[in-house]
Formats: structure tokens, sequence, C-alpha cells
């Protein structure tokens, strides 16, 4: 079995159903209200976890109902949450949620404890971390201890996977500990300066991060699928088309299942094919966590093609 350690945020999503997002200063009326456990680094090892990972989660959440749901939560699917603190002085996370009637979404996160993991929370999680195949990272706590958590996992000899959402700029020094970063087209522009609108700015912005030091570079391209680039070779990996209920935690989804097909040694193609296959199914449900996967949804969805088997490990 795989051995994950996400390190990151946890929130409780808060939903609300409309037929379009309203304009500045506009009050419209909605539909459905849902309430859902999210948070990307949350999201990332529920959909580790679905997908037959064994998932330990380095995160803060609030000493409040929240907090405790979510603890709750994790342990019915399976996460390891020894390393999930819950914060004295700070409220858990909360992200408020509207999407439309076309499946898209707009997000508002107020981080609340997930801003108070710091580098001794890391520290504490360092067995479990030197043992992990990956460490997967997000941007919904703190910067700084995003880039001490990759230096750590990068000294121990760890591969360490970076989802650099929500976007914002880097440090220079993060990239050269990165085994891969995984942005989509929004996040690749910012990291890049260059607009990434089709596979052919996609290839641009790639090579961009690579010269930064990164070793491998997936841009995910939400219904057009992933394109991965390395300094040895590149390629798309097309999406199935599917009806789109809520996109919310479809990257999410990709990342978690993309680190569980690493850490089982597939080969990159057979990675990201499954990552693209998890991150379908979820944008046909609604919600977050809900959304994920189980492998075997995974698998079945992929009865009529090859078996999805890493012959080699990827990027050796």
């Amino acid at each position: 079995m795989s051995n994950i350690v996400v390190i990151g945020s946890s929130n409780t999503d808060m939903v609300v159903k409309t037929p379009r997002f309203p304009a500045a200063g506009e009050t419209i009326l909605g539909g459905v209200f849902f309430m859902f456990a999210g948070g990307k680094g949350a999201n990332q090892a529920v959909a580790c976890s679905r997908m037959g990972g064994n998932v330990s989660l380095v995160a803060n959440v609030g000493n409040d109902v929240f907090g405790e749901q979510a603890v709750n939560g994790f342990n019915e699917q399976g996460i390891n949450t020894k390393f999930v603190k819950k914060a004295e002085n700070a409220a858990s996370g909360i992200a408020l949620i509207t999407v439309d009637d076309k499946g898209e979404n707009t997000i508002v996160v107020a981080p609340g404890a997930n801003h108070t993991l710091t580098n001794t929370d890391i520290l504490s999680a360092g067995p479990v971390i030197a043992e992990a195949d990956i460490i997967l990272l997000q941007l919904e706590i703190p910067l700084s201890s995003v880039v001490f958590a990759a230096r750590k996992a990068f000294e121990l000899g760890r591969k360490v996977i970076l989802n650099p959402a929500p976007a914002c700029n880097l440090p220079a020094d993060i990239y050269s500990d990165l085994y891969l970063i995984t942005p989509n087209e929004t996040e690749a522009s910012l990291l890049t300066g260059i607009a990434v609108t089709n596979e052919k700015s996609a290839h641009e912005a790639a090579d961009k991060l690579l010269s930064y030091g990164v070793q491998n570079v997936i841009i995910t391209l939400g219904a057009r699928g992933a394109y991965f680039k390395n300094r040895e070779r590149s390629f798309l990996t097309v999406a199935d088309t599917v009806e789109v209920i809520d996109t919310t935690a479809a990257g999410d989804i990709f990342n978690g299942a993309l680190a569980v097909g690493l850490a089982e040694r597939y080969t990159w193609e057979d990675a990201i094919e499954l990552a693209c296959k998890a991150a379908t199914i979820s944008v046909t449900r609604m919600g977050a966590q809900s959304s994920a996967p189980l492998r075997k949804e995974v698998e079945q969805a992929n009865s009529s093609k090859k078996p999805l088997a890493g012959l080699k490990a990827c990027g050796e």
C-alpha cells in the first residue's frame, strides 16, 4: 500500500446552488443549500484514501463543532489523524461556495485555524514524512509552512507534489525541492506570466516552470484533460466528456488520485489517466470530499480500456 502524507487545510464548505452568479451589489435568490466537508488538504487526503492510499493528514482545525466533525470524518475515511491539531484560539476554516447551473463555482475562504499551522506542527509529523512515498502540499496554509515542509521532505529524499492553489507567487527556492508541480491554467499563467489557453501555451508555461528547477510539470486543463512535461518528454491526456454537475474539488480529486498512482509506481501515462478518471467522476457529483470516487469506481469506469498498471517508476 502506498504511504502518502498530505499537509494542508481543512474547511467546512457551505454551498448554494444558483442559476447564475450575482453581479457586484446584486442579491439574487438561490436554490438548494448544502454543507460539506472540504478544504484542499482534506479533500486531497480523502481522495487518496478512497483510491487506496495509506494517508496521514497534517492539518489544524478549530476547537469547535466544525473541527470535531472534520476529525470524525477523517477517521471514518481511514485517514491517520494523529497530526490533526485543534487550535485553541482560532475557528475552523470555512468556505462559502456558489455553484451555477453550468456546474461552475466561485469560492471565498475564511482560513481560520488553517493559518495557524506552523513549522513545529510539520516537524511533529517527521516520522511519517520520512516513511512516505509522496508528500502532497497546497497553498491554503501559510506559505512559509509550505516552503518549510517541501525543504524538509526533499532533505529526507521524499517526492514532493505541490498543487499551487489558491494561486499566488512562489519563492524561487521552492521549485528545486519539488518532484512535481500541478497548476491549473490560471495558476500556471500567474506563475509563469504566460497566458495558458491551449496545449501550445501549456507547453510554453511548462517549459518555464522546468527552468525554475522543478523536475516534472502537469498543467490541468479542465475538460480538455492534463498536459505533462519534463526534460525528456511531454504529452496531453484527454479527459472523458461527461455532464458536469459541480466542479468543486475536481482539482483536489485529481491530485489525490495522482499521488496514489505515483506512489504505486505507475507510469506517467497511467497515473495521469487514473487522476483524470477520478476527477471526471467527481464533477458529476455535488460537494468536495463527498464527490471523491472509490478506487473500484474508477476501475469500473476504465473497464473498457487497458488496465491501469505501473510497469515502471514514474520519472525513471
